[in-house]
């Protein structure tokens, strides 16, 4: 067989190992020095290589990124997960960094910048990503290697992490160098003291400093996985500045508003989102009076409507939260809002029926009237679905927007549901005139309706 030939099949050989294994070639690849592992990248095709380098310890993935040339650089972070694509982009020099994500497409780069930025005053904002992570299985004499050949100085613990970058624990590099360089990290590691969130704030890294007396915090994700780490210097500035925060807002002197804040600073912030509420205020008002006449006809529907109403934006709160939440938390990213969207819509149907149920049983109960059940039934499942949807919806679009989804999401998704819960009852309510009551229900039968309820 030819030279050429043996290239050939070795190529393949280690294209279908990849692909056929990608956790047992990451850790053969990690055992390579990045010379090595960028001969073994460039073989695979970029969806194999892309899986390879994202199973990857992030800092031994930035390494080979940093020796691959920029457009095949842009072609891999594209397929990456973005997570793990931007924990590694986040090892590298700034200017490298801009350099990749000028050359992606706009809404990719605008999704990794959200993955790799944290708010100043945060443990993510604080920590230095370039921090060593190894395998339980990897060998004292390779870890001393590794650190070796990053140059990184200011190393006083190495974290742990498994296959999925969760860390696991820590060793001290004093007893790497004492051990055998056969032995394997796992025997040396001991239990991490603790761990902060990267979207928590900096005063809980100031926190476990003081309490535990660290000589650094490893900053995790929300599923545990290791980011970077907060180190001695730096805790004891974000300490320093902590002490100054809290003497500040003991006088209410904050830029933002705060507990001690003064009334016309208040008034400022606020009102504004006042204003705004009144007038979604009027909006719900106005589709209710839409249906005047069909109020005017079926008296019971008045009492009703609070309960579709109810029931919506308590459905629509949960959403947002949720949604929020995962904002906040990094859990979810911008592409990945049609999943939640799906998610949303099955949850809200189902509760909707559940919520149905209930609510059409204490109607017949109160009403005797079929029609009635019927009509507040339906409007229950369409407004719960609707404001589940919306409630994930909101947050997205004000994000995309620029805005804060915070601040002003409650506020839209208030006036979403009024306006839909409304809508949907009193409009069903009218396609189905014929079938509702002209006489309002006696006083006796809803004390009945409400004790089944209670019992």
């Amino acid at each position: 067989m030819s030279e050429l030939s043996s290239i050939q099949v070795s190529g393949q050989l280690v294209q279908r190992f990849v692909q056929l294994f990608p956790e047992e070639a990451a850790h053969e690849v990690e055992r390579l020095s990045v010379d090595e592992a960028l001969d073994i990248v460039v073989q695979l095709e970029l969806s194999a290589a892309a899986n390879l380098l994202e199973r990857l310890l992030p800092d031994f993935a930035s390494r080979v990124l940093d020796e691959l040339p920029l457009d095949t650089v842009t072609k891999l972070v594209m397929r990456m997960d973005p997570v793990r694509a931007a924990m590694a982009l986040l090892r590298l020099t700034a200017e490298k960094q801009q350099q990749i994500l000028q050359s992606l497409p706009a809404m990719v780069s605008e999704e990794m910048r959200e993955l790799m930025v944290y708010p100043a005053d945060s443990a993510g904002g604080l920590m230095d990503p370039r921090v060593m992570g190894f395998r339980k299985s990897t060998q004292a004499g390779e870890a001393l290697k590794s650190i070796r050949a990053s140059l990184q100085t200011k190393i006083y613990d190495v974290y742990l992490v498994d296959d999925d970058g969760i860390l696991t624990g820590h060793v001290s590099l004093q007893d790497i160098a004492l051990a055998d360089p056969k032995s394997v990290l796992g025997e040396l590691a001991r239990k991490v003291p603790g761990s902060v969130p990267a979207v928590e704030p900096a005063a809980e890294v100031v926190r476990l400093f003081e309490e535990k007396k660290l000589s650094s915090v490893p900053i995790v994700d929300f599923e545990g996985k290791l980011l970077g780490v907060v180190r001695y210097d730096v805790l004891l500035s974000a300490a320093q500045e902590e002490a100054v925060e809290d003497l500040q807002s003991m006088v209410g002197v904050s830029p933002d508003e705060r507990a001690l804040s003064s009334p016309f600073f208040a008034v400022k912030k606020r009102l504004p989102w006042l204003q705004i509420n009144l007038g979604t205020a009027f909006l719900a008002a106005a589709v209710v009076g839409l249906f005047e006449e069909t109020i005017a006809q079926v008296t019971a529907l008045a009492v009703l409507l609070p309960v579709v109403a109810g029931q919506s934006g308590n459905t629509g709160a949960q959403a947002l939260a949720v949604a929020i939440r995962g904002l906040t938390l990094k859990e979810i990213r911008m592409s990945q809002w049609l999943l939640l969207v799906r998610k949303e819509m099955l949850a809200g149907f189902i509760n909707g029926i559940a919520v149905a149920l209930v609510t059409g049983l204490g109607v017949w109960i109160w009403s005797k009237s079929l029609g009635l059940v019927l009509v507040i039934s339906s409007a229950m499942v369409m407004s719960m679905t609707i404001a589940s949807v919306s409630g994930a919806l909101v947050p997205l679009i004000l994000k995309a927007c620029k805005q804060d989804p915070a601040q002003s999401s409650s506020i839209i998704l208030t006036t979403v549901t009024d306006v839909m819960g409304f809508f949907s009852f009193l409009g069903l309510a009218k396609v189905f005139m014929s079938m509702l009551p002209k006489d309002p229900p006696k006083p006796e039968a809803m004390l009945e309706a409400l004790r089944w309820f209670v019992g």
